[in-house]
């Protein structure tokens, strides 16, 4: 006995093409955008067949659904070209995380500060989280007042969208590049 493994592609197709088409009448749209009418299920298909072309439902929400004679593998491959332009043409803004401590020694604040410009210079949101730890949840002007002279100091290229604020032992600010 001899087994033979066929893979078949499998399709997350959603349309509704020729026999899917599940609606007792549809308004009929021909190849070159005319309208046809409205007509029974069978009749728009044996429309479409005539053609050489297939019956796709372009409105199933519509009163009647509405329907449009295509050649549905050009249609494909025209709406899968437009949503691979459309993700080429999208920007995704990446947030870059960074963590300061109340108690950051001044070259070290430094240090955090030329990396966080060069993030925001290159079109990046910079996320500050502060954490107060242990007893220094005590000292939160302290901490407070490290944050500032931070967003103080990064206010010539950045803007504040999120402004400090605590959250549980926490302090935040997010900072965005300034539009030019």
């Amino acid at each position: 006995m001899e087994v033979s493994f066929i893979s078949k592609k499998v399709m997350t197709n959603d349309d509704l093409v020729n026999e899917n088409i599940r609606f007792k009448e549809v308004l009929v749209i021909g190849p070159k955008g005319e309208q046809l009418g409205v007509m029974m299920r069978r009749e728009a298909l044996e429309k479409a067949y005539d053609y050489e072309l297939d019956l796709l439902c372009v409105a199933p929400n519509g009163n009647p659904p509405v329907c449009k004679i295509v050649d549905y593998g050009r249609y494909r491959f025209e709406s899968q070209k437009k949503a691979k332009e459309a993700k080429r043409n999208q920007h995704v803004t990446e947030v870059k995380p960074m963590r300061l401590s109340p108690v950051i020694d001044t070259h070290d604040f430094d240090t955090k500060l030329r990396q966080a410009r060069n993030w925001v210079e290159d079109g990046m949101k910079v996320k500050i989280d502060m954490r107060f730890r242990g007893r220094l949840i005590t000292r939160l002007e302290v901490g407070k007042k490290v944050m500032n002279s931070f967003v103080e100091q990064m206010s010539d290229i950045a803007s504040v969208e999120k402004a400090p604020a605590l959250e549980g032992n926490t302090m935040s600010v997010v900072l965005t590049p300034k539009k030019k």
